[in-house]
């Protein structure tokens, strides 16, 4: 056997034996469980790159790899079918290693049964009402109960129960909503049960984005009754006019009236993604969604788009015209086949004709692009929000701790965790953080910031911060720690952002100052790998783990820390020297850097922009970009 394949796994299978055309690949653990759904355009130039050294695969490709004991797969005639053949058995299979999203929560929508004799209108969290057409999802109950009380006064259709609509035809007495006028009342026969059904297809083809056509219908209809002067016929249509107008002020109008939408915002890390979706239907916001799930493999954000958009379409949903997303997938021309098929179809099932054929782009410019950049805010605060309150759980946090002392094979529970990370800018203004997470929990109050003055790398900034920090503890040692002396609190792990060489540097650090009983371990971002001192090879916790997640945590808290330590020096010391320039006090300072909200954003500004500033002029302006470029070639020159 060659060495190409003593480096990879044992099931391999030959490359001869590989089809080159489209399909569909599963990847099997020794139970026969499904572990992994792909498709290729040629599955033996996919399937090939799996096999490849295993020390050269990314690390949860890897891993994926040595957990499969084996690999099948289908051929089919055509990519659209190995795309229809992966989603389906992805829904059937739900392999682990695949990207699934699924809501965290059931939404309410407001239905209206169209498969009852007597169609009904309702809220509801059941998506699978026979003959129902859905609208939504909401974010809350109250929002469409309210819209529904006012969509009544203008469709006043049906919105009893099974039961109270049979005890109203046995007793020949409506409900109190037939006697206040918000139902026409079929169960007495008031109306008949074809034309109540006319309005209910009213308020159906209104809810999928007709209302401008009813609001001139009504007010065409106001006008001539008042004509005719049937005032009290005018009155009506005056009321459900304002029902209607008051039911359309509670959705925002965002694009124009003849625009239906749908709008995807992803925000995504290496643990977890999170979506937002705006539903727009002639040009309101008429639902949303959002749904947050950890990921497994990390993919490229053009495959979480594909599985958005498969996952937000699946059931009874069928698309718009126009689907908005960040990025375009490479199979982008296959998706938009796929959501053509799904939009026909359920147009057809609800007796409607020319769908149209569906878009899948990204919107780049003007009001759909605004929108697009408020579903990725949405996105991206969800899954701030997700994190938040994942930390928040004591249990989460209790299995967390023990994981990660099993995992690191610690002596003692790691109940005081500090994490550090060096920052700096073209190897000038070195700074470093230090983050304290106790029982699993940031204690802001102990955070500490260090400047380093004078450093050779990364690895001589991490020892000489270790060495100042560990000095407080051989300072303390064996004495008490006093109140107000928290930084002499003595950490059971200490965690540094990067890989072997910083983990190697730390262990320097704690070895030369004399304290024992203190790990040490590295948390590399590139593929989330935790080194530890003279480890040939990482540990590699589960991607879904609650130890994981913890420790990613502390690494992106160091991180921010030291970047805005590091921003409030560049912020002092350009003022200090912008100060140096003649004519240019204190005050004109906080006016030019408040003007342009960042050191960044001034040293791109003309002398005509500064000129623009209220108390500048030209010369003062050239004066200002003079002293920052000399600044800068000052820095370029000490850095390199």
């Amino acid at each position: 056997m060659d060495r190409g394949r003593t480096d990879t796994v044992a099931y391999r299978p030959a490359a001869g034996e590989i089809p080159t055309s489209p399909g569909v690949y599963r990847f099997r653990d020794a139970s026969g469980r499904v572990l992994y759904v792909g498709k290729a355009k040629s599955l033996r130039q996919r399937l090939t790159n799996y096999f490849a050294p295993l020390h050269t695969l990314h690390e949860r490709t890897r891993r994926m790899v040595t957990t499969a004991a084996s690999v099948e797969w289908t051929v089919v005639g055509t990519e659209f079918e190995a795309l229809q053949l992966e989603y389906s058995w992805i829904k059937e299979y739900a392999p682990p290693f695949n990207v699934q999203f699924r809501d965290d929560k059931s939404y309410p929508y407001l239905a209206v049964t169209l498969g009852e004799e007597v169609p009904r209108v309702l809220v509801t969290r059941n998506r699978r009402l026979r003959g129902a057409k859905y609208f939504g999802p909401y974010t809350k109950v109250w929002a469409i109960r309210e819209t529904l009380d006012l969509m009544l006064k203008v469709f006043p259709m049906r919105s009893c129960s099974d039961t109270t609509y049979r005890r109203a035809e046995l007793t020949g007495r409506p409900c109190l909503l037939g006697d206040i006028g918000k139902c026409t009342a079929p169960c007495v026969g008031r109306i008949p049960v074809a034309a109540h059904r006319e309005i209910a297809d009213d308020m159906v083809a209104f809810m999928a984005g007709g209302d401008a056509r009813y609001r001139v219908d009504l007010t065409h209809r106001m006008r001539e009754a008042a004509a005719a002067q049937n005032y009290e016929a005018a009155a009506r249509y005056r009321d459900a006019l304002g029902a209607m107008e008051a039911a359309l002020s509670k959705t925002a109008v965002v694009l124009r009236e003849d625009v239906d939408a749908d709008v995807f915002g992803i925000a995504d890390d290496e643990l977890a993604a999170s979506v937002q979706q705006f539903i727009v239907r002639a040009g309101r916001i008429r639902g949303t969604r959002s749904w947050v799930v950890d990921k497994e493999l990390d993919v490229p954000l053009g495959e979480l788009v594909e599985r958005v958009v498969l996952s937000a379409y699946e059931d009874d949903a069928y698309p718009p015209r126009e689907v908005l997303v960040p990025v375009r997938p490479e199979d982008a021309a296959l998706l938009e086949t796929w959501l053509t098929d799904r939009r026909t179809a359920g147009r057809e099932s609800d007796g409607l004709r020319g769908a149209g054929r569906v878009v899948l782009h990204v919107a780049e410019r003007g009001e759909k692009a605004a929108l697009a950049e408020t579903a990725g805010r949405n996105a991206a605060h969800a899954l701030m929000l997700y994190k938040t309150r994942r930390s928040a759980d004591f249990t989460a946090r209790s299995q967390a701790i023990a994981d990660i002392q099993q995992a690191l094979e610690l002596a003692e529970s790691p109940l005081r965790i500090e994490c550090f990370d060096v920052s700096h800018l073209a190897g000038t203004n070195v700074v470093a953080s230090m983050v304290v997470f106790e029982d699993g929990l940031p204690r802001k109050d102990q955070y500490r910031r260090f400047n380093v003055a004078s450093t050779t790398d990364d690895t001589d900034s991490m020892y000489q911060v270790l060495r100042r920090r560990l000095a407080y503890l051989k300072e303390r040692d064996g004495t008490d720690v006093q109140q107000g002396e928290r930084f002499s609190y003595r950490p059971n792990l200490l965690v540094v952002d990067g890989g072997q060489p910083q983990v190697q540097a730390a262990a320097r650090a704690i070895a030369d100052s004399g304290i024992e009983g203190i790990a040490v371990c590295g948390l590399a971002k590139r593929l989330e790998e935790i080194w530890l001192p003279d480890a040939d090879f990482p540990v590699i916790l589960p991607r879904n783990s609650d130890a994981l997640f913890l420790l990613q945590r502390l690494r992106d808290e160091a991180h921010r820390f030291a970047i805005t330590h590091q921003r409030i020096r560049r912020k002092r010391d350009i003022s200090s020297q912008l100060a140096q320039v003649p004519g240019l006090g204190e005050a004109r300072v906080r006016v030019l850097l408040k003007h342009f909200g960042s050191v960044a954003r001034l040293k791109r500004a003309t002398v005509d922009d500064i000129a623009g500033v209220p108390g500048f002029g030209t010369v003062l302006a050239a004066a200002v970009l003079d002293r920052l470029a000399a600044d800068t070639e000052s820095a370029s020159l000490s850095s390199s």
